[in-house]
């Protein structure tokens, strides 16, 4: 059986890949720290717990900080990428929301039914990411408010425009979690479990695609190919 080998990802594309990955750890792991610390038993003085909260908090907010720039080139490769443009698969035409349902039902039906092409990036899979990046910038949002909400002076280290830019752009996520605060904390820290659940599906989702497919998928983010069968 011959293959074909079909570049999916550019190296700047696996690169992004990994670094979100490390960024996404750093901030589950500190981001759980924040908000109960876990091992503060370990820590004897009150001054030693406080520069180890300090630490979290920073490396938390910068991983946070390469989230939000990751964030801002993807959407802008989204539209404006030479080598594919992902929004095109999210326009809802009949021929997206069919090859969708034909992903949906072949992973469903464990590969008995397989009726697209595997050899791009497909509907289901790109709308799958969509979801992801946007609970990134729910999670930037909220993130933001909590980080500001901390700064009750209403002045920064750069000036106090830096607050009200905040509040400017993120008050109104107090609103719509409930009208807390609190409500905003809880919604932060939610998006970080619904995130880690997309995680989960989506490497059990390339794992599986690597099995059934027999295409490679799961080196794509190595070495940026995959190989699919060729047509007779």
């Amino acid at each position: 059986m011959a293959y074909n080998k079909i570049k999916r990802m550019t190296a700047f594309m696996r690169i992004n890949h990994w670094v979100v990955a490390i960024c996404m750890v750093a901030a589950v792991i500190t981001g759980l720290y924040i908000a109960h610390p876990y091992y503060q038993s370990m820590i004897a003085e009150d001054s030693a717990y406080t520069f180890v909260m300090a630490w979290n908090r920073w490396i938390h907010f910068m991983a946070a900080i390469i989230f939000d720039v990751s964030s801002v080139i993807i959407a802008y490769l989204y539209f404006f990428s030479r080598f594919e443009k992902p929004y095109k698969k999210l326009i809802p035409n009949g021929q997206n929301i069919k090859e969708f349902w034909e992903v949906l039902v072949n992973l469903i039906t464990l590969n008995r039914v397989k009726r697209f092409d595997s050899s791009h990036s497909d509907s289901f899979n790109i709308v799958f990411f969509t979801v992801f990046h946007l609970m990134l910038v729910w999670m930037l949002l909220t993130g933001l408010q909590l980080y500001v909400h901390g700064l009750a002076s209403g002045l920064s280290s750069i000036g106090a425009w830096w607050p009200w830019m905040l509040h400017l752009f993120t008050d109104w996520t107090v609103w719509a979690t409930g009208g807390t605060y609190m409500d905003v904390r809880i919604s932060h820290h939610m998006t970080m479990y619904a995130i880690i659940v997309w995680v989960m599906f989506h490497i059990y989702y390339q794992v599986w695609r690597t099995i059934f497919w027999k295409e490679g998928d799961i080196s794509i983010v190595v070495g940026g190919d995959k190989f699919v069968k060729e047509e007779k």
